[in-house]
């Protein structure tokens, strides 16, 4: 057995183990610790054998790896359940972790499967894991996805090691908002808001970004690794994911890369962050979200989108400028803004981008009361022309520019994308803040993570939200506003391509109870449906009693099931949980209006009286609350009527001969007794005009035991 038959066999397995091929590498590495032991004493015997160490070192570490993220991927809610810290799955305050319960398993496996691979909870375990290696580490989920671009201009993917002789993560004391450069991928808002979470680092002195990088050295920073191994920790569908990623990266020509880049070129921390992030959004081809997202990702911030709508007397621009001022001073929230539709003409005349994100860096009123904001483009050039960008000659005078710290005739020397605005400029050019809060500011939270599933209820929200997931929330008198945060689970990267699925929290006072129908209670708090992932609601308290709030979730047509995660958060304490009718038993019961039977509503007696009729046995409780739900064809206007044939006790007086369900519906209606004594009721639905034909199902609930059955023509009650 030859030197170079044993150094032909060691290439393969080290081609094979970086091209990601663990089978085949482990296969080759085996069978070079089996040539090693054939070799005749030579004086390269020893190296060989040290080689041989090395190369069964890797193949245990395949095999321990295949081991364990196979039982890794076969029990992810396993892991699951073991994430701490965590928000409680029940209560207001954070004082004690519970366990998850099996729902919450359930929901959570489910959303760990996202674009074709598995995400599994990061846990503090992960701390620990392995990052240097005698080969370097290559992903074994293979090369990212490239956006069109990237394909048209990619020469090579290249490791830092080969870009790079002198490679860092972060080269200075603080990550630099001012060197992250966006190049031919379309994250304009996760490049933006790279750049406001690194300008809170060097603020604020506290690790933001860099806190979620590994590895990290003895002082907590991130370092480059030489073998090629980094994990990031994103928060996406209720819960803190581990993400790992090798460090190729695509180059085009001259080197120059192919995806977001710092512009201090011994550093990488923008690279490999965007790389972990587009990994888990499908990869490079990535077609874009907004920064309430990509902040939300990135730090767990409570996300909230405020629109821009100077045509409606809501809007506040003052209070939402001043929000913005105290909240980014303080270091309380992150802000990027984000343009709308821009015609190419105007594009040309002002500087700014069409449907573009900024980074919004600072917010400051003048010494003359002017509100400014300055601004920074992702693209690391291309500014504004207006009022107090760098050619504005007439409002720079030497008092503000020493007020701000801001040279325009320096500022123009080199376009880097930075720049001052007015305020009233962004509310003319820009459509929508996007700002993500401190969860720190709040003492009390809650969290669930629940699924509504496809087929309870119906498509809209336009007749009935009885199966939508409902929710109470007790706020006691004078306490904290409690701002609830939904936020729907997403799976797949089309997904963000064609997303249509719209979605909101509407609140109604009902006295704590159940909603039935979408307008009845009219709602105070209904915001409109929104295609992002995450949606934000503020209920304030009231200063002289207890606000008793019914949080029912909604969604515009509704198709497929809905995994999400419910948050609250305040800085006073609050009771938030879900729903419960309490109803023990149920029975259902299909029926049809047909021919003589469609006989209308009671305005009609000749032909009322042949309605289908359905007896009702209640007990053997002396009381019971009773639900009866009535569902039809929406295009006929439904009702019913109850009349209580007997009572089981002769002493008790009936609480009601006859009872309506009130006003007829398209579709829907229902009625709820309480205190209903035990015996026999009888119940009539119809709809309004006779001689309407269809199916009906009638939804029996009771607290109590209840049994439903037809009453034939032929039988009297």
């Amino acid at each position: 057995m030859s030197e170079s038959e044993c150094h032909d066999v060691l290439k393969k397995a080290l081609d094979a183990d970086e091209a990601g091929n663990t089978d085949l590498a482990m296969e080759f590495y085996t069978k070079f610790v089996e040539l090693t032991l054939k070799i005749e004493n030579t004086a390269s015997k020893e190296k060989l054998q040290n080689l041989a160490r090395s190369a069964l070192d890797r193949a245990e570490e395949i095999k321990r790896n295949s081991v364990g993220e196979k039982a890794r991927t076969e029990d992810v809610s396993q892991q699951v359940s073991a994430v701490q810290p965590r928000l409680p799955s029940r209560g207001p305050t954070t004082s004690g972790a519970q366990g998850y319960t099996k729902e919450e398993k359930i929901v959570l496996e489910h959303t760990s499967h996202i674009n074709k691979h598995i995400f599994v909870p990061f846990m503090s375990i992960d701390l620990s894991d392995k990052f240097i290696y005698t080969i370097p580490f290559t992903d074994p989920d293979g090369l990212l996805a490239l956006a069109p671009k990237q394909k048209s201009e990619l020469v090579s993917w290249e490791r830092i090691s080969e870009l790079c002789e002198d490679a860092k993560m972060v080269q200075n004391q603080t990550v630099d908002f001012f060197s992250i450069q966006q190049t031919v991928v379309s994250d304009c808002s996760f490049v933006a808001s790279l750049a406001v979470s690194a300008l809170y680092e060097k603020k604020f002195g506290k690790a933001l970004i860099t806190s979620i990088l590994f590895p990290k050295n003895s002082s907590g920073r991130p370092v480059y690794n030489p073998s090629g191994k980094y994990m990031v920790k994103l928060h996406v569908n209720g819960i803190p994911r581990k993400i790992v990623v090798d460090d190729y990266l695509p180059v085009g020509r001259h080197g120059k890369l192919l995806c977001s880049y710092s512009n201090n070129k011994s550093e990488f921390w923008v690279s490999i962050l965007e790389k972990a992030y587009m990994k888990l959004m499908g990869g490079y081809d990535f077609p874009g979200s907004n920064s309430n997202i990509d902040l939300h990702a990135l730090t767990g911030w409570i996300p909230e989108r405020v629109a821009i709508k100077m045509d409606q007397s809501t809007f506040d621009g003052d209070a939402v400028f001043e929000r913005l001022r105290t909240g980014l001073a303080m270091g309380r929230c992150l802000v990027t803004a984000a343009t709308g539709d821009l015609p190419e003409v105007e594009e040309k005349r002002t500087g700014l981008v069409s449907t573009h994100a900024y980074a919004v860096l600072y917010a400051r009123i003048t010494a003359d009361g002017e509100k400014l904001l300055q601004l920074k483009n992702p693209w690391s050039h291309l500014r504004w022309k207006g009022n107090y960008s760098e050619l504005d000659a007439s409002h720079w005078t030497p008092e503000l520019m020493q007020e701000l710290n801001y040279d325009p005739s320096v500022a123009s020397k080199v376009d880097n994308g930075v720049f001052w605005i007015d305020y009233a400029s962004v509310l003319h050019f820009f459509d929508v803040f996007y700002i993500n809060w401190d969860p720190a500011l709040f003492q009390h939270t809650y969290c669930v993570h629940q699924m509504w599933r496809a087929g309870m209820g119906p498509t809209k929200d336009v007749y009935t939200i009885a199966e939508n997931p409902q929710f109470l929330l007790k706020i006691n008198p004078g306490a904290a506003s409690v701002w609830i945060l939904l936020t729907r689970h997403i799976t797949t990267i089309e997904d963000f391509r064609q997303n249509k699925e719209y979605i909101a929290l509407v609140a109604y006072e009902n006295d704590g109870r159940k909603v039935y129908y979408p307008y009845d209670p009219k709602p105070f708090h209904e915001g409109v449906r929104i295609n992002s992932p995450h949606y934000l609601c503020k209920i304030r308290q009231d200063p002289q009693k207890t606000r008793l709030v019914t949080l029912a979730i909604s969604q515009y047509e509704k198709s497929t099931t809905i995994y999400y995660t419910l948050r609250a958060y305040s800085r006073d304490r609050f009771e938030l949980h879900k729903l419960d009718s309490g109803f023990t038993k149920a029975e259902k019961i299909n029926g049809a209006w047909e021919g003589s039977t469609a006989g209308g509503c009671s305005n009609y007696p000749q032909t009322f009286g042949k309605n289908p009729k359905f007896r009702l046995t209640v007990g053997p409780r002396p009381k019971s609350t009773l639900l009866i739900e009535l569902r039809a064809p929406k295009i006929y206007q439904v009702g019913f009527e109850v009349t209580t044939v007997s009572c089981d006790d002769p002493e008790v007086t009936a609480s009601f001969i006859k009872q309506g369900s009130g006003v007829y519906r398209s579709g829907y209606c229902m009625l709820e007794l309480e205190n209903l004594p035990a015996g026999v009721y009888t119940v009539v639905p119809t709809t309004f005009l006779p001689g309407q034909e269809g199916p009906f199902i009638l939804d029996i609930k009771c607290s109590t035991g209840v049994k439903i059955e037809e009453i034939t023509s032929r039988e009297a009650v």
